[in-house]
């Protein structure tokens, strides 16, 4: 059995975190019928790196692979077979401290508005549970839409991975949607509590990361969409982590 692991990170090489190569079987015969043979290796990272907890991204990419060789004789075709395993960070001891937020949007809150005299008027108030979140457990909170002059279209929960990634050429920083959620469709009645829930997807989400090559960092976008498809979005940076 031969055992590779790569980590991709931006446009660079790939680096290797851990590599190991162990004999499961010995030259010989295999018997007809089902063969199980069992092996184990202590996954130990290479000199000074660390492992980190497997993350699919855009430009970071953290996976682990198994490949299993079978060397067959003379014209006999040698087998290779690979496949993805999965490795969870080890748990922070500390508990999480709830950072409840509490929001309010209106046309004067907004950022990057060129003309705000433009905007109908609206308030949007709500509050999330928590920014620091435990990834195991569900992004929750409240929305109310107070007013609004004119009619809502849906009520969405963006989630959005933040990648920076570099190397001698310079840094690259990337912001690219994960998922998007619905919370609401059509003209929600105004005074209505409209309860925020999102499940983070294992994954495409990892405890917040910052290593000296890369970081991946995580936000929220509230994003309320009006009859005519204009967007209203306030962002909410998340820290994640495993407890």
């Amino acid at each position: 059995g031969k055992f590779v692991n790569d980590l991709s990170i931006c446009r660079a090489s790939p680096i290797q975190l851990i590599s190991s190569n162990i004999e499961v079987a010995k030259p010989g015969k295999v018997p007809g019928g089902k063969t199980e043979i069992p092996f184990e290796f202590p996954l130990q990272a290479k000199g000074n790196k660390m492992l980190y907890e497997t993350y699919h991204g855009v430009f970071v990419n953290i996976q682990y692979t198994l490949r299993c060789d079978m060397r067959r004789p003379l014209l006999a075709k040698d087998l290779s077979k690979t496949c993805e395993f999965m490795l969870h960070c080890q748990p922070q001891k500390s508990k999480v401290q709830p950072t409840p937020v509490d929001f309010t949007i209106t046309p004067e809150t907004l950022q990057n508005v060129k003309e705000r005299t433009s905007l109908p008027k609206f308030v949007i108030r709500g509050h999330l549970d928590a920014t620091n979140c435990v990834i195991t457990q569900p992004l929750t909170g409240e929305l109310v839409v107070e007013s609004s002059e004119v009619a809502i279209k849906s009520i969405e929960l963006q989630l959005v991975r933040v990648e920076t990634c570099g190397c001698a050429e310079g840094y690259a920083r990337d912001a690219t949607e994960i998922q998007n959620i619905q919370i609401a469709e059509g003209d929600v009645c105004h005074g209505l509590p409209i309860p925020i829930y999102m499940v983070f997807p294992r994954l495409f989400t990892c405890p917040t990361l910052e290593t000296t090559n890369f970081k991946v960092e995580f936000e929220v976008n509230v994003v309320i969409v009006l009859h005519d498809d204009h967007l209203i979005t306030e962002n909410f940076p998340l820290k994640l982590c495993r407890v």
